[in-house]
């Protein structure tokens, strides 16, 4: 054991509690070591206190209280470091209790929690005294609380009973009242029940003449119902085998003449375009002119050979849009992102169509330019160009399934030539006749 620090060994520190510390002495004993806590430095810390050093006094109290009151009694170094620090802080009453004279007028609580830090002699009867003085403070104040308590509840009882007695003296009044009132309305019930007996009887006597009548103008209903049912019936099938009629002789005589005609227009201008080629005269043949020989001007065989081009040749193009009635189908994004990916959308759709215009003015060739309407957060506004059809897919539809509907819709003969890098998009429209070339092809010339 420690010395205390107020007598000799055995002053008081032997003395041993035979209870645990009363709730509200412990409260100021984890207090007291809060405060002198500020005051010591790490090394004067027991171990498991230094991790709350830097901790403010009223945090320190909130979460380290349990292990400062458990190394206040199991340390008696660290005991007595805190009792030197309160008697700095409280030498009066640290003074008194050595004196063992402890101030009259100090609260007990307080003397019994300096008692515990400094343990002097006789301080296990002091911090018994100020739990039992705690107890019986507590005690006075509960029985104090009680009498009020129950001053309250008798004065609620009484005006509970003077309330009762005056609503009971009022519903008697009231209640008289309304047995006055329920004879008059007896009185009157009893009228209008005779009243209405006599109206019940009138009243069934006209619903069976209602209901007579009803039944006849139910079945006169039905009949006519029945006759309009079939009438309808006959007229909606006239009109739409009328509709029938006249849609399909529209659509047959539209969709059969135009690709007729744009048939006919190719076949005439391929015939033109074929005699401008083969530079035929307007005359006919003489014998002369069927002697093999060379004549000064015209080219030969090498120089046809000369004339053959790359797949990658932008010319290429050019010669194919020179064919009579071609059109050139355009899969858009396709080509603006090969070309330039790094634009928004809408900046790649006009330099597209604006290039697309010149060309189209250039050959006099029918140009599409197909966009995939799924990528468009909201439908666009745009003024297509001169000489350019510009067409979006519908939901669900991809630009590639609408490429393969209109080379599908041209009539077989039409040059039509498809730009596209989409190898599954060139390999379809090829197989129905359209020729494919590459979107790199289409950008070298339009630049």
């Amino acid at each position: 054991m420690v010395e205390s620090a107020g007598g000799g060994p055995g002053d008081g520190a032997a003395e041993m509690l035979d209870r645990p510390l009363p709730d509200g002495v412990r409260r100021r004993v984890v207090t007291i070591v809060s405060d002198g806590f500020g005051g010591l430095t790490v090394g004067e810390l027991p171990a498991q206190l230094r991790q709350y050093a830097r901790f403010a006094p009223n945090r320190r109290a909130k979460f380290a209280g349990n292990a400062m009151a458990a190394a206040l009694e199991t340390d008696p170094l660290f005991r007595q470091r805190i009792a030197e620090k309160y008697r700095e802080a409280q030498p009066e009453l640290s003074g008194a209790l050595d004196s063992g004279s402890p101030a009259p007028a100090a609260d007990p609580l307080d003397v019994a929690a300096a008692a515990y830090v400094l343990r002097p002699a006789g301080w296990v009867k002091l911090v018994t005294a100020a739990g039992e003085e705690a107890q019986r403070a507590d005690a006075e104040r509960a029985d104090e609380e009680s009498r009020a308590e129950l001053e309250r509840l008798r004065e609620e009882l009484d005006r509970a009973r003077e309330q009762t007695r005056t609503d009971t003296e009022r519903l008697r009044a009231e209640l008289d009242a309304a047995k006055k009132e329920t004879e008059s309305l007896h009185r009157k019930l009893r009228s209008a029940l005779s009243d209405v007996k006599r109206g019940e009887a009138a009243l069934r006597k006209v619903q069976g003449e209602m209901e007579t009548l009803r039944a006849e103008g139910h079945a006169q209903v039905s009949a006519a119902e029945s006759e309009t049912r079939r009438l309808k019936s006959r007229l909606g099938e006239a009109e739409a085998a009328l509709e029938a009629t006249r849609r399909a002789a529209r659509e047959g005589r539209s969709v059969e003449d135009m690709r007729v005609r744009l048939l006919l227009d190719t076949v005439l201008d391929a015939a033109q375009g074929l005699r401008r080629e083969l530079a035929l005269p307007p005359v006919s043949v003489r014998p002369a002119e069927t002697v093999d020989a060379v004549e000064p001007g015209r080219m030969t065989p090498k120089d046809i050979a000369a004339r053959a081009l790359s797949e990658h040749d932008p010319a290429i193009l050019d010669q194919l849009l020179a064919l009579p009635q071609a059109h050139l189908v355009v899969d858009g994004y396709n080509v603006t992102k090969t070309g330039y990916p790094q634009m928004p959308l809408e900046k790649q759709r006009l330099r597209l169509l604006g290039q697309l215009s010149q060309l189209a003015a250039q050959t006099g060739a029918e140009v599409t330019c197909v966009f995939d309407g799924a990528e468009l957060a909201a439908p666009v506004l745009l003024a297509p160009p001169r000489g350019v059809r510009v067409l979006f897919s519908k939901p669900g539809v991809t630009a590639d399934e609408l490429i393969r509907q209109l080379v599908r819709a041209e009539p077989s003969g039409r040059p039509v030539i498809v730009a596209s890098t989409d190898r599954e998009v060139a390999d379809g429209v090829a197989k129905v006749g359209a020729r494919p070339v590459a979107s790199a092809v289409l950008l070298k010339r339009l630049s």
